[in-house]
C-alpha cells in the first residue's frame, strides 16, 4: 500500500538530488512522512533515476543490499534491497576517486555478476543465474548517504525506507582483480580481506550473501519481474557485501585482497 502522492513523491526525488549536488544531507524521509513505506520508498528512488536519466545518465545494472541476515534483522526487515547503477558510478582503480564527490563515502567488498544474457522473472533459480553470467569480477563498492544517517535534531537513525529512497545508498563502483568464469570457482567460497591504509579492517566469505552470491541475483531477477523489468545482457550486477561497510576519508588508500581471484584498489584523493 503506498501512501505518497505523485507530487510528494518528485518532491523528495529532487531533493535527493539537490541533497547529492550541494553535499549535504537532507533530513529523513521516515521522519517527515512516519507512515512511509517500502512501496513508497521505490516510488521516490524510480522517480530520482529517472531525473538522472533525463540529464543524460545511463543504466549500466543493480545493485543488491542489505543481503546478510544480520543486516536484515537490524532494519527490521526480511528481504534485500536494490538500487540502479548508472554509468557515473563506475571508477577505475588507476585514477584517484574524487573524494570531494561524496558526502559521508564508505567502502564494501562483493562479486559483480556480468550477464552474457537476459534473465526475467519469475521463477529464476541460482542456475539460471549461473548460466547467464559470463563473467564474475571481485568488486569494491563505494556507499553514501544523500539522507542523513542520524538526525540533526531528534537523533533518530534512518530506517530502510530511507535507504531503499536514497537508491539503496548507491555511489560507485571499481571492478578489478581476474574474472571468473561463474562455474570456474566456488563462488560460495570467495572470501576477501579489505585493508584500508595498510591495517585489515574487515574479512568475509560470500557464502555471507544468502548462502550464495548468485541468489541475491535470481532475487533480484524475481523481484522486479511484476515491474516488467529484465536484468539486460551486458549489465553489472553488485551482488551484496560480505563485509561491513568501512568509512573512507580523503586521501585513504583501500586494498581488497581476493586471493586467487586478485585484487581491487581504491585511492580517494585527498
Amino acid at each position: 500500500m503506498s501512501g505518497l502522492s505523485d507530487a510528494q513523491v518528485q518532491d523528495a526525488a529532487r531533493r535527493l538530488h539537490a541533497a547529492e549536488q550541494s553535499r549535504t544531507p537532507m533530513r529523513q524521509l521516515s521522519g517527515q512522512y512516519p507512515g512511509l513505506t517500502i512501496a513508497d520508498a521505490y516510488r521516490v528512488q524510480d522517480a530520482w533515476v529517472s531525473h538522472k536519466l533525463a540529464q543524460g545518465r545511463r543504466v549500466i545494472g543493480h545493485k543488491i543490499g542489505l543481503t546478510s541476515r544480520a543486516m536484515q534483522q537490524a532494519v527490521n526487515i526480511d528481504e534485500p534491497d536494490y538500487g540502479t547503477l548508472l554509468d557515473d558510478m563506475v571508477f577505475s582503480e588507476l585514477q584517484p576517486i574524487p573524494s570531494g564527490r561524496f558526502i559521508v563515502p564508505r567502502v564494501e567488498v562483493e562479486l559483480a555478476f556480468i550477464l552474457g544474457r537476459d534473465l526475467r522473472g519469475p521463477n529464476v533459480t541460482v542456475m539460471d543465474v549461473l548460466d547467464a553470467t559470463r563473467w564474475v569480477v571481485p568488486a569494491a563498492e563505494i556507499i553514501d548517504a544523500r539522507i542523513e544517517r542520524v538526525d540533526r535534531e531528534t537523533g533518530a537513525t534512518r530506517r530502510v525506507t530511507d535507504t531503499i529512497s536514497d537508491n539503496a545508498a548507491n555511489a560507485g563502483i571499481v571492478l578489478g582483480g581476474r574474472p571468473v568464469r561463474p562455474t570456474d570457482v566456488d563462488l560460495r567460497w570467495v572470501g576477501a580481506l579489505l585493508f584500508r591504509n595498510g591495517v585489515i579492517e574487515e574479512t568475509g566469505v560470500a557464502a555471507g550473501v544468502l548462502n550464495h552470491p548468485a541468489e541475491g541475483v535470481a532475487w533480484l531477477a524475481n523481484r522486479l519481474s511484476p515491474h516488467g523489468v529484465t536484468l539486460r545482457a551486458g549489465e553489472t550486477v553488485l551482488a551484496g557485501s560480505f563485509v561491513r561497510p568501512v568509512d573512507a576519508s580523503p586521501g585513504d588508500i583501500f586494498h581488497a585482497d581476493y586471493g586467487p581471484l586478485g585484487s581491487v584498489t581504491l585511492r580517494f584523493a585527498r
